[in-house]
């Protein structure tokens, strides 16, 4: 890690524990997959047509924005132009397979974000999503819920390491060490205001002193949202350097996230 950035003094953290509220918002990112499936079906049982692929998804883009701009009234801008980068990268095949090992922690209160580490379903999520709980079930993207239990908890780095129930699932490969450049872009995942397995991107600012957090953390410019605690921060080689616990508010750079390096899951939590 690099230490060019420097935190504020003066600026608070806010977790991302997701309170299961944004209904609608869940309901039009379900009509556009449901609109980029019919398309896939549409197309496999068309025959060959003299122009390629990307014209029919280039088409499904364009209708999903169409929708998007008549909803200025009923949606958040940022969150509609989270859903469209979104819907863009789910197309990507790296970050289809990405989302196949982030799951969403459900905790009966609400719902936070985590991802599989091995493949006998080791998954690391944030501490504080699971510290208070009516039951702990984890979803993968259509599949669930698996019974989970905690296997430790360290909210000294806002983290924890939890056992899902079952075996052969898909994992995340761990960075050897949270190493980045400045503007060095990066994918993460989630389940944010009530979805699952959402897809974004965003780029590395620097490292930063926290109150609540034993070690610097990088602070993220990206859109993150409540439920993207435990959301793996990926980099452009597939691998997990750090996993994001919240965001605040800087005078320089506006809203940022913050996100715990792996360095510190392997001082804590690796043996």
């Amino acid at each position: 890690m690099t230490d060019e950035y420097k935190r504020p003094e003066t600026e608070d953290e806010v977790d991302l524990y997701e309170d299961l509220e944004e209904e609608e918002i869940e309901e039009l990112l379900n009509e556009e997959k449901e609109r980029i499936n019919q398309k896939r079906k549409e197309e496999r049982m068309e025959p060959k047509r003299p122009f390629p692929k990307w014209v029919f998804w280039l088409i499904a883009i364009f209708l999903f924005f169409n929708i998007a701009a008549t909803l200025p009234a009923m949606y958040p801008i940022p969150a509609i132009d989270f859903l469209r980068t979104s819907a863009q990268l789910m197309m990507d095949e790296e970050v289809q397979s990405y989302r196949e090992s982030v799951v969403t922690v459900d905790t009966g209160i609400g719902r936070g974000t985590g991802f599989v580490i091995s493949e006998d379903g080791y998954v690391i999520t944030n501490e504080h999503v699971i510290s208070e709980r009516e039951r702990l079930w984890i979803y993968f993207d259509g599949d669930g819920p698996y019974g989970a239990t905690i296997e430790e908890a360290v909210p000294e780095i806002d983290l924890a390491l939890l056992k899902v129930d079952g075996e052969g699932f898909p994992e995340l490969e761990l960075a050897e060490t949270a190493s980045y450049q400045p503007n060095e872009p990066f994918y993460f995942i989630g389940s944010p205001l009530g979805f699952s397995g959402i897809a974004n991107e965003g780029t590395i600012i620097g490292e930063s002193a926290v109150g609540n957090i034993e070690g610097d953390v990088l602070v993220l410019d990206a859109p993150i949202y409540s439920g993207n605690s435990g959301s793996p921060v990926i980099n452009q080689s597939g691998e997990v350097i750090a996993i994001i616990y919240a965001t605040r508010t800087e005078d320089e750079h506006g809203r940022v996230g913050l996100a715990v390096p792996i360095d510190l899951f392997y001082e804590h939590l690796n043996e």
